[in-house]
């Protein structure tokens, strides 16, 4: 499940909106423990409507410009999530549209926090430097470095590629950071000091700074990353060529498309939600075969978007081409659909898909009896979930669905991800060991300040202080305790229509030797006379063709789904 990744891209997202117009720059006044910070929200609308933004944090040093991983509007209310520093704001705008009052979320704390629509220029100054002249914020002459640099970060397990962007300033030196096999663009970095051939750039948002040497010839840096107490070498080359700095993906699609695209709403109204997709329909008159895709686990946009690939993009480019009508949505809480996704489970995402096919039913471009599912991952469990208390699904596909209860994936998973990370098995076997225990926890103790205490306790030693918290927090959420006492056996026993399943041989995640054998043996005392269930050399969770299946793999494989698992998909889907 992409939710348990350790490599977590930071993305831009924006939300539809519906009300007032709250572009512009507002101020406002956090007050923590006592501690004052002043911080300016700068919020941005694009020509469709969406929303973007960005955070400045004026008493703290070099925490401007920090990226709104999310912003959503609707009925008066915002919210926004700061996804890189585990912040989030829940609020409402009055009514004159020139304050925004509501509560700052960060380290399962609370704070009260108004912002107020500027209506002077914002000044960016923190109070503990001096102001600066505007003139020295402008561009000075170009230094002998500047330019991008890139290198990359041998970590063991994967190699990422990192880029500084070196700018002289009449200031001084300035960069940025990009991490470019994470997603992670433009970090802006707190300071960049030059001494002779000696170079420093500090990244103080992530706790990393880098220590080089400047070649004699300008063609390269020869340094080290330091970053949560350990030490990487780190040799940064000259960029030459700005296609270097592009993620390869050849099988994105490229316009125009041999047939129609289409943006759309639907609301679930059960939950009072509006998703935002993408409607595909083929050349030709239909009425076609469509599907619902339903993403993975983690907060995921229609393509579900991760490490720069767009696995859902390139399936509904392909099953369009073939003749399937394809919608794909942006989950709830998430780029431009509403709702809130942190305190959703599986089962409330599954009310969400069954919003769509509704949706579906609605086009005449559709036909309504052929309207199917095609689930990723935690999208594997939901598309059974769905076909076996409904008619509603023609058939489903399941793409690395899970056929045991979640607590056995989630061990599982994670003994695997070490194994092919490098990990001796004796090791891994140790983890499990300890996971196991941890999860039995979360299921059996209903007391949550003793439950705490005790995975503190488990945690001694081995998770920094820092990170408890957060750890804590995601181990009892409402989305994890549903998943690990979950049993997609109980929903596979009911279904009588079609079923694909599929699982790639390197999986890690969704380990193919604990689940298809199950996903079959269900299959086969539900009485389903019509079912395929296999097992696909080579490739990994996303279904890629790779050569371990470790996560560490996803973003250096260019390819983003393997013509394999498109042509198993696409011909099982028109024999239905």
């Amino acid at each position: 499940m992409k939710r348990n990744l350790i490599l977590a891209a930071l993305a831009l997202l924006a939300t539809l909106a519906n009300a007032q117009d709250i572009a512009g720059n507002w101020q406002g006044t956090l007050d923590a423990a006592g501690t004052k910070l002043r911080l300016v929200l700068h919020i941005s609308k694009a020509p469709d409507n969406s929303l973007k933004a960005t955070l400045d944090s004026l008493d703290q040093k070099g925490a401007n410009g920090i990226p709104v991983s999310s912003v959503s509007l609707k009925d008066s209310k915002l919210s926004l999530g700061v996804e890189i520093i585990h912040g989030a704001y829940e609020a409402k705008v009055a009514p004159d549209g020139n304050s925004i009052s509501g509560t700052w979320t960060q380290q399962e704390r609370d704070f009260p926090l108004e912002f107020k629509r500027a209506t002077t220029p914002v000044k960016t100054e923190a109070k503990t430097e001096p102001k600066v002249d505007s003139k020295a914020a402008k561009p000075a002459n170009a230094s002998d470095i500047d330019g991008a640099w890139m290198g990359s970060l041998d970590t063991g397990g994967i190699k990422l590629r990192v880029a500084f962007h070196i700018v002289n300033t009449a200031d001084g030196l300035t960069a940025t950071m990009d991490s470019l096999d994470q997603g992670m663009i433009g970090l802006p970095t707190t300071s960049v000091t030059r001494d002779g051939s000696s170079l420093r750039i500090e990244v103080e948002k992530i706790h990393g700074a880098f220590d080089g040497t400047i070649s004699a010839g300008l063609s390269s840096i020869d340094g080290k990353w330091s970053q949560g107490g350990g030490t990487l070498p780190l040799l940064l080359k000259r960029v030459k060529d700005q296609a270097e700095l592009e993620l390869k993906r050849p099988q994105n699609p490229v316009k125009p498309y041999p047939y129609r695209e289409e943006e759309v709403s639907y609301d679930n109204q059960r939950e009072n939600v509006t998703l935002a997709a993408t409607l595909t329909i083929p050349q030709g008159k239909g009425p076609f075969p469509a599907v619902v895709l339903i993403t993975g686990s983690g907060p995921q946009d229609r393509d579900e978007s991760l490490l720069g690939h767009k696995p859902f993009f390139v399936l509904s480019d392909y099953l369009t081409r073939h003749g399937i009508a394809v919608l794909r949505t942006d989950d709830r809480g998430t780029a431009k659909s509403s709702g809130v996704f942190a305190t959703a489970t599986t089962a409330d995402f599954a009310t969400d898909t069954e919003a769509g096919i509704a949706y579906l039913k609605t086009r005449k471009e559709v036909d309504p009896q052929r309207i199917g599912l095609i689930g990723h991952s935690e999208g594997g469990l939901i598309a059974p979930m769905i076909a076996a208390r409904s008619k509603e699904a023609a058939f489903i596909v399941m793409m690395a669905g899970t056929g045991v209860p979640g607590d056995q994936i989630l061990v599982a998973q994670g003994e695997a991800v070490e194994i092919a990370s490098g990990k001796s098995p004796d090791e891994a076997a140790k983890g499990a060991v300890k996971r196991r225990e941890m999860f039995a926890l979360v299921e059996t103790e209903k007391d949550e300040a003793v439950l705490e205490t005790k995975l503190k306790e488990m945690m001694a030693g081995e998770v920094p202080e820092a990170q408890m918290e957060m750890q804590i927090k995601q181990i009892t959420s409402p989305w994890l305790r549903y998943f690990l006492t979950n049993d997609p056996a109980i929903a596979l026993r009911k279904l009588t229509s079609p079923v694909l399943a599929i699982n790639g041989a390197l999986d890690t995640q969704v380990p193919p030797k604990l689940n298809l054998p199950a996903i079959r043996k269900a299959l086969v005392e539900s009485g389903n006379q019509h079912f395929e269930v296999d097992e696909l050399a080579g490739l990994n969770h996303l279904f890629q063709t790779a050569k371990t299946g470790s996560p560490t793999e996803y973003a250096q494989i260019e390819e983003t789904i393997s013509t394999v698992a498109l042509d198993k998909m696409g011909i099982w889907i028109l024999k239905q």
